[in-house]
């Protein structure tokens, strides 16, 4: 990476910003975010005011529109990023082949194949890579690599990059073919930390009303489990879904709050969240780990040499 200037990205499905941080703590600049939902458009505009974003639908988004906006032209751009929605292929849902929305990629590829940036970064759930969706995967592979790019994929978890969770996630990587470069992955940088150590220094405050009895109730209408059940693990990383009813706080008998939610998924303290708890809660939920990408951004500029 040149130290007189930074490497370029634009940033689909951006969500309201995980990725965005994550390269920008990397030392790259942002040209352009691209996203539909409001909330999360409303989240991003707070947070990162200098960056031009894209409200509305990708699909009606031009090649040359684009470009105008982050203000490049084919074949400049560093990273072209994205993270099309992937609820279609969730090992949390049905996983059902023909969920529309598994058809998002599509939109991803074609602006792959008209931009035509050095590098792209994708990113999709581990469910991608388990039973029918095999067949999914095998067919995003395929159109990656027709847009003219060396591609690879690996799974990989947060919880290793500076993220106190436990967090796998699919990550596409791909160099178009004539920077004469393989793509490669980062090792993991650190040991997975505790949830103590994320949220320990926060103020614990007080209990929710009734929530000894919601969360005593929650266990009875689920035989087997007790009231611990619900508590997070404070001498282990958090699970994946951290935002659903399962999770409470590990000293006090009630649900983490946003700003704990948040600190679990590695944005910092700062980062503002105008909207309602639920959903900040459900944006902190959907997004990508800053960290995580912070660690995915510093290895592929190393390795492409931005």
């Amino acid at each position: 990476m040149n130290s007189q200037s930074k490497f370029t990205i634009i940033s689909s499905f951006s969500g309201c910003g995980g990725s965005s941080l994550g390269y920008q703590l990397a030392g790259g600049k942002v040209l352009l975010a691209i996203e539909w939902d409001k909330i999360a458009v409303k989240i991003y505009q707070s947070n990162f005011p200098e960056t031009p974003i894209y409200h509305g639908d990708i699909k009606n988004l031009s090649i040359e529109e684009c470009c105008q906006l982050a203000g490049v032209k084919p074949g400049q751009l560093d990273i072209l990023d994205g993270s099309p929605p992937c609820q279609g292929f969730s090992s949390a849902g049905k996983r059902e082949l023909r969920d529309s929305r598994n058809e998002l990629y599509l939109e991803f590829v074609r602006l792959l194949r008209g931009l035509q940036p050095k590098v792209f970064v994708m990113e999709n759930v581990s469910g991608l890579v388990k039973g029918k969706m095999k067949l999914i995967f095998v067919a995003i592979l395929t159109d990656l690599k027709s847009c003219g790019y060396t591609v690879r994929a690996r799974l990989l978890d947060a919880a290793y990059f500076n993220v106190p969770q436990y967090r796998k996630r699919l990550i596409f990587i791909g160099v178009r073919s004539d920077m004469g470069v393989e793509p490669t992955f980062p090792l993991p940088i650190c040991k997975p930390k505790t949830v103590k150590q994320a949220i320990g220094h926060l103020p614990i405050g007080e209990a929710g009303k009734h929530s000894e009895r919601i969360l005593l109730a929650w266990s009875k209408a689920r035989p087997g489990q007790s009231l611990q059940t619900g508590r997070l693990n404070p001498n282990r990383p958090s699970r994946t879904q951290i935002k659903t009813h399962r999770h409470w706080h590990y000293g006090i008998a009630r649900r983490l709050n946003t700003l704990e939610i948040a600190v679990i998924q590695s944005f910092p303290e700062s980062f503002r969240w105008p909207c309602s708890a639920n959903e900040a809660q459900q944006k902190i939920g959907n997004s990508v780990p800053p960290q995580f990408m912070k660690a995915i951004a510093k290895h592929i500029c190393q390795a492409v040499r931005l």
